[in-house]
């Protein structure tokens, strides 16, 4: 009588590309486009007025913006997020030197490299025999350095809707950080320095393939798109088009009276809405 063979199967081997961090595959949001804005006709915009405010990343409700200051799988904080469009897809930095050239002068990538605060410098350091003498380093972009977003917005009001819209024009990240002596030590001197400007709408495909990071729920994110479109951000109003040049706040008030005005224009925006409703 035969006997019964056994079969001994080998195991396959399994590679780096086989490993699934994820019980499902994540399609949502890889796969999303934006959502296109409204059809706008000039006829239709009734009062219109250019906004600035400042996104404070340290702030708890915007630290998703923050964090991680280096990008884990698949999720990057927005600066990362901005400057990798810059070197993969295309997207276009515009020199921020200039107040009243927001997104006409074009910079190529030793200049954007060079607003972040890469490149060489030149320190002195202590060698063996007690002397100071220059030393040049290496540094790579300090993103952790931009602590705070300068956003440009137009609010206007669409009377074919009848309902106050805003828009995000622009995005500038701003270096905050702390100047260093001829050792490379940093001071107490605070410094900030306006890096680049970006086109929202160049940004929105490429904020609406990227999840933001959700504390509470990782089934649950949204989009870089989605985040800002709502406008779930915390910010505080920055200056206002005027007829002085388009002078910031900080430029004729300070401390308490700067707060006030800021509200002052916060306002200005709420009752501009109640005042061209039509009932």
């Amino acid at each position: 009588m035969m006997g019964l063979a056994m079969l001994a199967v080998a195991p396959q081997k399994m590679t780096a590309q086989d490993i699934l961090t994820e019980v499902y595959t994540r399609e949502h949001i890889p796969n999303k486009a934006p959502v296109p804005y409204a059809y706008l006709r000039e006829a239709d915009v009734m009062w219109a007025k250019d906004i600035y405010r400042i996104i404070d990343l340290k702030q708890k409700q915007n630290l998703p913006l923050y964090y991680p200051l280096t990008p884990i799988n698949d999720r990057y904080n927005l600066i990362s997020l901005i400057l990798w469009g810059i070197d993969n897809e295309g997207i276009r930095a515009f020199d921020s030197s200039d107040p009243n050239n927001e997104f006409t002068i074009p910079l190529d990538r030793s200049k954007i490299d060079e607003s972040f605060g890469a490149g060489t410098q030149t320190i002195k350091r202590l060698d063996l025999n007690g002397n100071y003498v220059d030393t040049t380093i290496a540094n790579d972009r300090r993103i952790e350095e931009v602590k705070q977003v300068l956003v440009k917005e137009k609010w206007f009001f669409d009377k074919n809707h009848s309902v106050m819209s805003v828009r995000i024009i622009g995005f500038c990240p701003i270096r905050v950080y702390n100047q260093l002596d001829d050792q490379g030590m940093p001071t107490e001197a605070l410094v900030k320095k306006k890096t680049v400007w970006v086109y929202f709408p160049e940004l929105r495909p490429l904020f609406a393939r990227h999840e933001m990071f959700n504390e509470n729920n990782d089934a649950q994110r949204i989009s870089f798109d989605d985040y800002f479109i709502q406008r779930r951000f915390n910010s505080y109003i920055y200056a206002e088009s005027n007829v002085y040049s388009n002078r910031v706040i900080s430029q004729y008030s300070v401390g308490m009276d700067a707060m006030l005005e800021a509200e002052r224009v916060k306002e200005y925006l709420f009752e501009t809405e109640h005042d061209l409703w039509e009932y």
